[in-house]
């Protein structure tokens, strides 16, 4: 049977970063999945809320950054970043860090005396000594009870959706104030339909563009750090996962929501200053009539749609990962659907790590986020370093960890670079 030291299932940017992390530190990995799949399936048009730094893969500084991706393939590279660039980026740190990539489809883990088994949609199953899961978050779209029972043709949410340009004159309601579904509004009406927007809270959080990096000038990355998330002063606090996880709780929830709140870049305000936009609206029914839909407002009037589209975000629940089998499930503790994680990004299972927003209970909201890589991805591979070193068995074809480090999370303290 085939055997691997480290099986990361997920080939997103987290899956890309501990690859890079764990082959640079000279340990064996096996990247399972189709390189930035879930990224594919996003809508066409679509442009990337974050900045240069924030927006590389492993490392924000080094031969995997953004700038040195635009450098080696002589690509001219402006924000807002498209789609289709970050996806070329994605695709250009793939063929690096994980050419023999395996796309196949992981059907079950469990654990066996050795560590653990996987299963797969085709061909023979595979032996790990550790198993990290950076899946995304493709199987957590947060579906209102509301629109439970009307079918799709009638109610989706935004991750259902790679191509918003060929709705026609179809009258959409979108329900959200964040950047996804403000976006897919935009992207609705750009395309002729006749849309608008439904928000619970009483404004739009509009995200200023870089407006105070530019009046602070040099003194900005005192305030801002390189990743990009959370406001002036905030974003270096949790740009540091072990700084932040060192509050209580209840001061991590209420700064965990004020970084990662729902917001609209500043560059999608003239998109959509032809969109009728309601604020403090909730949906509070909605019923099939022939073809449309008919959805009561908590303001008591009811208005119909040919459809209605959700941009209500995702929410964390590992037990709909169904690759985990249920003997293992059970032995994951988790909160709230997040998984509990230590050092290295562990769980309560000896050897089964998770990455991505599956950590960001553990960890802070940097973790939902591409720039979280760094930092999961380098302790990760810190962690499994250290036991090795520390006598733990070896696998076939691995190395000794070398002193090279990345530069990325570890170098927040210098300045924010920017792309050009």
């Amino acid at each position: 049977m085939d055997h691997t030291d480290i099986a990361i299932i997920g080939a997103g940017p987290h899956g890309l970063a501990a690859a890079a992390h764990l082959r640079r530190a000279g340990l064996e990995c096996r990247v399972i999945g189709e390189p930035m799949s879930f990224w594919r399936t996003m809508p066409k048009g679509m442009l990337l809320r974050s900045n240069a730094t924030a927006t590389c893969i492993a490392e924000y500084e080094g031969p995997l950054s953004l700038t040195s991706y635009a450098a080696d393939t002589e690509k001219s590279l402006d924000r807002p970043y498209p789609l289709q660039d970050f996806l070329d980026y994605g695709d250009w740190v793939a063929s690096r860090v994980a050419p023999d990539a395996d796309g196949r489809r992981v059907v079950e883990v469990e654990r066996d005396a050795d560590g653990f088994l996987l299963t797969f949609d085709t061909g023979d199953p595979l032996r790990a000594n550790r198993v990290v899961v950076a899946a995304g978050i493709a199987d957590f779209p947060r579906r209102p009870e509301v629109g439970a029972g009307l079918p799709p043709s009638l109610v989706s949410h935004t991750a259902d959706h790679a191509d918003l340009s060929d709705w026609g004159s179809s009258r959409v309601l979108v329900v959200g104030g964040g950047q996804s579904a403000l976006e897919s509004a935009a992207l609705l009406h750009e395309g002729g339909t006749d849309v608008s927007v439904a928000v619970r809270a009483p404004h739009i959080n509009w995200l200023h563009g870089g407006k105070y990096h530019r009046m602070l000038g040099r003194m900005a990355p005192l305030v801002y750090a390189p990743t990009d998330v959370g406001p002036m002063g905030l974003s270096r606090v949790v740009a540091v996962p072990e700084l932040f996880r060192r509050f209580p709780r209840r001061m991590q929830d209420p700064m965990a929501y004020r970084a990662i709140r729902p917001a609209g870049a500043a560059w999608l305000k003239p998109r959509l200053e032809q969109v009728p936009i309601h604020f403090n609206r909730t949906v509070k029914q909605m019923r099939r009539e022939n073809s449309h839909v008919a959805v009561d407002f908590n303001t008591g009037a009811t208005e119909s749609f040919d459809h209605v589209l959700f941009g209500t975000g995702y929410r964390i629940d590992i037990a709909k990962y169904e690759f985990i089998g249920p003997n293992l499930l059970r032995q994951v503790r988790v909160v709230d659907g997040y998984p509990v994680l230590g050092k290295g990004m562990e769980s309560s299972v000896p050897g089964l790590h998770f990455l991505g927003a599956t950590a960001a209970y553990s960890w802070g909201p940097i973790m939902r986020f591409v720039a979280g890589g760094w930092f999961g991805a380098e302790t990760l591979t810190r962690a499994v370093a250290r036991k090795r070193s520390n006598g733990s068995k070896r696998t076939n074809g691995s190395t000794p960890v070398t002193s090279k480090k990345l530069n990325g999370h570890a170098r927040l303290r210098e300045s924010d670079r920017a792309t050009k």
